[in-house]
């Protein structure tokens, strides 16, 4: 065999290689994507059996609350009052240990809870719905201070200090118990408590009788400013009220994500012989392609901090259509080219090259449309923005770098030597 044919071989036994790693790959992924008991005996030798794409309320069930904010004496129901609310809220959620959680803002005065695959939905509404408790108390443990006692506190930086800390301005009651504590207990702690919970304990180091007090530490000033805003959060300037409950159960989710995924795989299988058909062993190849293509989506959302949600598989869904595209357009243009007269090589450098342009163009006007979806929605809807992102991504990545890739591989291990792999005949 000459040199060529040996370059050949090693191409033709290296291209089929990438196919079968891709393959495995896919298959690895999507195990653990769905959470299958395969997906997590691959899993258990690291210790991290708990990954898979997270599953929203819809999918999952779980607790759906709607709180309303009521403005209670002279205090009104403004933003800040409702980030509290969402700080204080969250912070009951996390003695559920439920998983992604979302507690959001919705409009000017409401909080939306969603508590996907919870256990206990009774206890959860007894613990959102209880009223924080903020105390500072001594090291004997007599309470010093309470929430009611705290009139500011805010994250600040001074130019003579390297770090952040909290500021806090106390009221005329409060003014006058902490002088006297901080007397009594100077060189020792006084703890912070939000609902019996530490959330901070600084050492006494002067005596305060002016009732501004500062809280100093290692702190970043995002952590700073995460501890003033609990400080804050433990006297609710609102009271809530409930407007909606309901109880999601998860059966009808599952069953809706079931006929979800059969129809995107038999959609997907219909697409796979449309391109066959057509195109060939071209078609074959974006096959390849758009089967990793899924499997970068699957892995992101595993990976990423994200949720999955019913509206988020119409995205994913969607996207898949996108990738599709995109193969079709550079297939149709190397089709052009070949019926001009060009080599097949030269056919699929032009094909790529003139089909790029449009594939970049209508894919970042929709990346734009999700960019905005996301910040301007909330919901299921960023959901959908999330998972449409990450496919449109990944989307061309595989169309236009490993679709092109596996192309010129074949092309070099002569698989693609005549214009019929992309289903033209020429004279």
């Amino acid at each position: 065999m000459n040199r060529r044919g040996q370059k050949g071989s090693g191409r033709l036994l290296l291209f089929i290689f990438i196919c079968l790693l891709l393959a495995g790959s896919a298959y690895l992924v999507f195990q653990v994507a769905l959470g299958t008991d395969t997906g997590k005996k691959m899993l258990a030798w690291t210790g991290k059996e708990d990954l898979g794409i997270k599953r929203g309320l819809d999918i999952a069930g779980g607790l759906y609350v709607l709180l309303e904010a009521v403005e209670t004496g002279d205090e009104e129901v403004d933003a800040d009052a409702i980030e509290r609310t969402v700080a204080v809220i969250r912070m009951r959620v996390d003695e559920l240990g439920v998983a992604e959680p979302v507690i959001v803002p919705q409009g000017d005065n409401r909080v939306r809870i969603e508590l996907p695959d919870i256990d206990d939905p009774e206890k959860a509404r007894e613990i959102i719905g209880r009223t924080a408790r903020l105390s500072f108390v001594d090291p004997e443990g007599n309470e010093v201070l309470s929430g009611a006692n705290l009139r500011r506190a805010q994250a600040m930086r001074d130019p003579a200090e390297p770090e952040p800390f909290i500021s806090l301005e106390l009221d005329k009651e409060g003014t006058e118990s902490f002088a006297k504590a901080t007397g009594q207990f100077l060189g020792q702690k006084i703890y912070i408590l939000l609902d019996g919970e530490i959330i901070s304990d600084p050492v006494v180091s002067a005596v305060i009788t002016d009732g501004h007090a500062r809280i100093t530490g290692r702190y970043t000033f995002e952590e700073a400013a995460e501890l003033a805003l609990l400080l804050r959060s433990g006297s609710l300037p609102v009271e809530l009220i409930e407007l909606e409950s309901r109880l999601v159960g998860p059966t009808l989710g599952q069953q809706t994500m079931n006929v979800s995924i059969y129809a995107a795989a038999a959609g997907l299988a219909a697409v796979l012989l449309y391109m066959l058909f057509f195109y060939r062993f071209a078609g074959l190849v974006s096959g390849v392609a758009l089967i990793f293509y899924l499997t970068l989506v699957l892995g992101a959302l595993t990976l990423l901090p994200t949720t999955l949600t019913l509206p988020g598989i119409a995205g994913l869904i969607l996207s898949i259509g996108m990738a599709v595209d995109a193969n079709v357009l550079i297939f149709e243009r190397i089709k052009d080219e070949l019926r001009s007269g060009r080599t097949v090589h030269r056919a699929m450098e032009n094909g790529f090259q003139q089909a790029f342009r449009t594939i970049l163009d209508s894919n970042v006007t929709t990346i734009i449309a999700t960019i905005v979806l996301f910040a301007l929605a909330s919901g299921p809807v960023r959901g959908f923005a999330v998972t449409l992102f990450i496919g449109i991504v990944c989307s061309m990545f595989t169309a236009i770098t490993l679709t092109r890739s596996l192309l010129r591989l074949a092309f070099q291990a002569g698989l693609m030597r005549s214009s019929r792999f992309v289903g033209v005949k020429t004279v």
